[in-house]
């Protein structure tokens, strides 16, 4: 493991080298710039990815997922993200994004929601190696920083992932996070990470392997079977926001410090503080904060009972009711109780997407 750096720093933007070794997965409705700051006040990954911009014909630069951007203060490095299939439309996003303080040009090529790769772009293009390859190539003529790409193994099976990693390394890509499964299995199933270790081999950039790194001690193990040069982690960040923090601290050689319930407390009254300063009805915020619950509950109780009185409460009185009941108090010897550090068998945030 002595090619990861093990207490990594920002970027330095005149740099050319990746020195990665964790990355916040873009979300589309979750990493906004609040989300991104809320993570910051819990340990930093090395980078960030915006939601994608949607890029078509009459596309132009949304301002909400700008300011991940424009209004960064965590002090490290954003990468912009693009999804789409219009080569000059692409071009033209590109370079305008360009034009702002970011780490890089992200491609999109992995999303898996049905209304998105049914028109083609996300993991759509997995089956179309050719517009991938014409794409990559107006690219990076165009980008003259980092060009990046964000993709899964194949679209319904593997028999162009060698190819599209072929077309990939001929472009110069300068960093693959690579989630192992397929478009069609969502994320449902097990990782491949035979596929991202065979992808660390074969291509000259770096590789964050994603895809079910859910605690510190995952991505140790991760990190050893596949050799990569980090991780990018999604879900496990909006359940756990220490994992960052706790991942620099295994790669120092200290013990990864563990969690309260009471500190997810103070955790979740961050997340409702994103939405106060928004002209939305008191439903809306509820819906939108059950949203982190569904995944912080998979690791406050193994009953699941915390999941359960959390689904069913209707107003914010109910739910912080909730969060007080089954976070606050001691535990039964008298010390403080303890947030497990991976979901507990059995309790699902989406339960029919990842059941």
């Amino acid at each position: 493991m002595t090619h990861l750096n093990p207490l990594p720093t920002p970027i330095d933007p005149t740099c050319d080298a990746i020195p990665a070794v964790t990355a916040l997965a873009p979300m589309q409705d979750v990493t906004d710039i609040h989300f991104m700051q809320t993570i910051a006040t819990y340990g930093c990954p090395d980078y960030f990815f915006t939601e994608y911009f949607r890029v078509h014909r009459d596309s132009g630069l949304d301002k909400y997922i700008l300011r991940s951007i424009t209004e960064n203060t965590t002090g490290y490095p954003v990468f912009a993200q693009m999804i789409g299939e219009s080569i000059p439309d692409l071009v033209r996003t590109a370079r305008l994004l360009s034009r702002y303080p970011i780490a890089g040009i992200d491609l999109n090529l992995g999303c898996p929601a049905p209304r998105v790769y049914r028109k083609n772009v996300g993991g759509g293009l997995l089956r179309d190696p050719e517009t991938i390859d014409r794409i990559l190539g107006e690219l990076r003529s165009v980008v003259s920083g980092r060009l990046t790409v964000k993709m899964r193994v194949g679209f319904e099976d593997t028999s162009q992932f060698d190819r599209i990693l072929e077309i990939i390394d001929r472009h110069d890509i300068d960093l693959l996070s690579l989630h192992g499964r397929t478009v069609k299995a969502m994320y449902h199933g097990t990782v491949d990470y035979d596929l991202i270790a065979h992808a660390v081999q074969k291509l000259r950039c770096p590789v964050l392997a994603n895809g079910n790194v859910s605690s510190a001690a995952t991505a140790m193990r991760v990190l050893a079977h596949t050799q990569a040069a980090g991780v990018m982690i999604g879900r496990a960040a909006i359940r756990n926001p220490w994992i960052f923090r706790q991942i620099r601290q295994i790669l120092a050689g200290q013990a990864a410090e563990s969690t309260t319930l009471e500190q997810v407390r103070d955790y979740i009254d961050r997340l409702h503080q994103m939405q106060l300063g928004k002209s939305i009805p008191e439903r809306s915020r509820v819906s939108h904060l059950k949203m982190y619950l569904n995944y912080i509950g998979q690791s406050v109780d193994a009953e699941g009972i915390f999941l359960r009185d959390m689904r069913k409460s209707q107003t914010e009185a109910e739910l912080f009711g909730v969060c007080d009941r089954e976070l606050l108090g001691e535990a039964a010897d008298g010390g403080a109780r303890i947030f497990a550090t991976e979901p507990y068998i059995g309790l699902f945030a989406r339960p029919q997407c990842e059941a």
